[in-house]
């Protein structure tokens, strides 16, 4: 009698990164060196920068972006992007500022908001996933047809004015400490989403698809569906911080969010995380999102224009990714036979 064939089985993440750990490992300390630097740099060069109540600003200021980019981790892990959550963002207040200025109560916006949220995802994810279109092409459409529909929902107005109990939630820090509640929100799902990433089958999951698709769909993951759940969560978080972006600022306007998507990229990229999928870890995606916002906040200290942020913020993005490819490509000449 035949012996019973081995049946597949997923990558695990270990044999994905197998060559690469180490390298990522590296660079996660070397972006938590830089933070660390840049934070003693700040504190010995800025006045105030240090303090409780500046440190408790800037991390309130990065709430929205953390919390997509653990979304967006996810997605570019398993060699996807979303580049359309600014723009989801910007609907997501456009219509808690219609729906508020129409009278509806805000326990019924909220949910429904982040509905719309989910619903963006899903067209994001079925265009990527049934038609097969790539999705750097397809969140760029979208990045435009979405922000078009939140001038569609409020035009240019501002609608402010919202429940004040709900505007604490947004900007207050939990009692007794200082932290923000969208922050200590950020650390619980930082928690989820590292187990889920790093300590499951369905993590090792993500990291096969990035790594090859096809060898993973083989191995008996359901690819499309995977990444249709994936542009679902990252259009569901965006939508919410939407909501939480729209309190904290206490305006809803069709533009909050605008260009948000390059930041969050960068975070993402920064934290080691490769933009072709399948290597990256999420403590370095915060210690990632950390450095931005902590640089973001030390340019604003110091007058620096909104202009050059943004310069600095498309710097880090072309550096987190041209570093990690300079170093492969110096390591393939090391290992080149002699001619």
């Amino acid at each position: 009698m035949a012996p019973d064939p081995i049946p597949a089985a997923p990558v695990p993440a270990s044999a994905v990164n197998r060559g690469g750990a180490g390298r990522f490992l590296r660079w996660d300390v070397l972006v938590t060196a830089l933070l660390i630097a840049v934070f003693l740099g700040g504190a010995s060069t800025s006045t105030g920068f240090a303090s409780v109540d500046n440190l408790s600003f800037a991390l309130g200021d990065l709430g929205e972006i953390a919390l997509i980019a653990l979304a967006m981790t996810l997605l570019v892990v398993a060699a996807e992007v979303d580049l359309s959550v600014a723009s989801v963002l910007g609907l997501s207040s456009a219509l808690v500022g219609a729906l508020w200025d129409a009278g509806m109560a805000i326990e019924t916006i909220i949910p429904l908001v982040v509905v719309v949220g989910m619903v963006c995802g899903l067209v994001n994810g079925l265009l990527v996933t049934r038609l097969g279109l790539p999705s750097l092409a397809v969140t760029i459409g979208t990045l435009a047809l979405y922000r078009g529909l939140a001038y569609v929902v409020l035009g240019d107005r501002a609608v402010a004015q919202f429940p004040p109990g709900y505007v604490s939630l947004a900007v207050d820090n939990v009692p007794g400490t200082p932290i923000p509640y969208p922050v200590a929100l950020f650390a619980l799902l930082a928690v989820v989403t590292g187990v889920v990433l790093h300590a499951t089958g369905a993590g090792r999951a993500l990291f096969a698809i990035g790594a090859q698709e096809e060898a993973a769909f083989f191995a008996g993951i359901r690819v499309k569906r995977v990444k249709l759940v994936l542009f679902v969560l990252s259009g569901t978080v965006a939508a919410f911080a939407g909501v939480i972006y729209t309190l904290r600022y206490g305006s809803a306007r069709a533009d909050n969010g605008l260009g948000i998507e390059l930041a969050v990229i960068a975070a993402v990229l920064l934290g080691g995380v490769d933009f072709d999928g399948g290597k990256g870890t999420l403590g370095g995606v915060i210690a990632g999102v950390l450095l931005i916002g902590l640089l973001r906040n030390l340019l604003m200290l110091n007058d620096v224009a909104t202009e050059i942020q943004s310069i600095v913020t498309g710097l880090l993005l072309i550096v987190s990714v041209l570093t990690p490819r300079l170093a492969a490509l110096v390591r393939r000449r090391r290992r080149a036979p002699a001619v």
